[in-house]
């Protein structure tokens, strides 16, 4: 039965997506990890992706933002990207054994000295990465390092989804701060403590501001550079870049982005992500209405 009284807002559809979701992660988790990661990419490019309309979101995108892509490479963008998202997110759900490929990455770029001089100092971080590679490799390498990294999260409209997500995000590393009144509380305490707070500022966000990105004007929050003023926080870019053998990834630290005004700092932001994902393009979430007016 469905208990709405702990999930009061829920749905009978809802319900049922999320047992349907449930049946699917566990026959994957049933595999080795080098079969799940690989299938459930095969899974979500070739049958979630065209139910959800991905497709035509991702081609519009590129059509505005890449507009001289050619078609081959647009084919394998629609592709590549639902693929990366698909082995993103059984990644996420395999808890421990995703965390023992993350634990001995190396820490490599130029801002690797910088946020270990944080860390040992007890400054805060800000920590700005985006929906790219799997961003949660970020966080758990960290955190197997020591470091005390919390992560602001965005609650799923599906309650039931959303039980075993924040479960699994949480299994990767705590704390984690539900998005909301409480949650900000909670995460700007950790912050003005010394922590370090993972944010992933790449999505479209409706009080935000016009900024630029791929040429674009894009809503974009600038909640990281308020927060790393105000608090004196580094806010440093970081990633973890999938590698060509899909299962393992590259964690990039870019040097801190220097203090100036909030819209000056979250530019230099997008500026860092574009550069990247215009070398990575397959490993963005271009499944985002990240250009929508």
């Amino acid at each position: 039965m469905i208990d709405k009284d702990a999930h009061i807002n829920g749905t009978w559809g809802q319900w049922l997506t999320d047992r349907a979701i449930r049946t699917v992660l566990w026959l994957l988790l049933a595999l080795p990890y080098r079969w799940r990661v690989p299938l459930c990419g095969w899974v979500m490019a070739r049958i979630v992706a065209p139910l959800a309309g991905w497709p035509k979101r991702i081609r519009d995108n590129l059509a505005l933002t890449l507009p001289d892509l050619p078609a081959d490479q647009i084919d394998h963008m629609v592709a590549r990207v639902p693929e990366n998202i698909g082995r993103t997110v059984i990644e996420i759900y395999s808890g421990a054994e995703f965390i023992a490929r993350t634990t001995e990455l190396p820490l490599t770029g130029d801002g690797v000295a910088a946020l270990e001089a944080a860390h040992q100092a007890g400054q805060p971080v800000i920590l700005a990465t985006g929906h790219f590679g799997n961003y949660d490799a970020v966080r758990a390498a960290l955190i197997a390092r020591g470091y005390s990294l919390g992560a602001l999260y965005r609650p799923m409209s599906n309650p039931w989804f959303n039980d075993h997500y924040v479960q699994a995000i949480g299994t990767i590393g705590q704390p984690i701060f539900e998005r909301g009144r409480a949650g900000m509380g909670q995460m700007l305490k950790h912050l003005r403590g010394g922590g370090m707070l993972g944010i992933l500022p790449d999505q479209r966000m409706h009080k935000g501001v016009k900024l630029t990105f791929f040429g674009q004007e894009a809503l974009t929050a600038l909640s990281a550079a308020d927060m790393a003023l105000k608090y004196d926080a580094m806010l440093i870019p970081t990633y973890a870049i999938r590698q060509p053998d899909g299962l393992s990834f590259q964690i990039i630290v870019d040097p801190p982005i220097q203090p100036s005004t909030p819209e000056e700092m979250t530019q230099a932001l997008n500026d860092n992500l574009e550069r990247l994902i215009r070398k990575y393009p397959e490993q963005w979430f271009w499944i985002h209405r990240r250009w929508k007016p």
